[in-house]
């Protein structure tokens, strides 16, 4: 039985200032996808129907090139800063939430390689 009241428990719990990094970095990420998402879309709305030679100049294209693979990064780091605050909230097994949390970050590292690596291959000529 502990001897300690609930507001000595709760301040040596540590500084509640811990989240405020990762809050911050989604809330940018989400401010940045917004008009990533929006170019990138109307983007390929406007190449709809064309040849994969098309798609090839398009990317081709510095400006082009440069925003899909920043499209490509911003997205896949927010989605995992989202699923890393939904895994803390709802898996209560230590090893479990580690586990996902290594799992989450590594199958985005993954995908977001092999997205930017497709990108550089059809823009360079490869």
């Amino acid at each position: 039985m502990k001897m300690q009241s609930y507001l000595g428990q709760a301040r040596a719990l540590g500084s509640t200032k811990n989240g405020v990094h990762h809050w911050w970095h989604q809330r940018l990420t989400a401010i940045a996808l917004v008009p990533l998402a929006l170019w990138f879309v109307f983007s390929i709305i406007g190449l709809a129907g064309a040849d994969y030679d098309a798609y090839k100049a398009w990317i081709g294209e510095h400006g082009n090139m440069v925003f899909t693979c920043l499209f490509i990064f911003v997205m896949f780091y927010h989605a995992v800063l989202g699923l890393q605050v939904v895994i803390e909230d709802y898996v209560s097994c230590e090893a479990k939430k580690v586990f996902l949390l290594v799992f989450v970050k590594l199958i985005a590292a993954l995908m977001g390689f092999a997205s930017i690596t497709a990108v550089l291959r059809v823009a360079f000529g490869g």
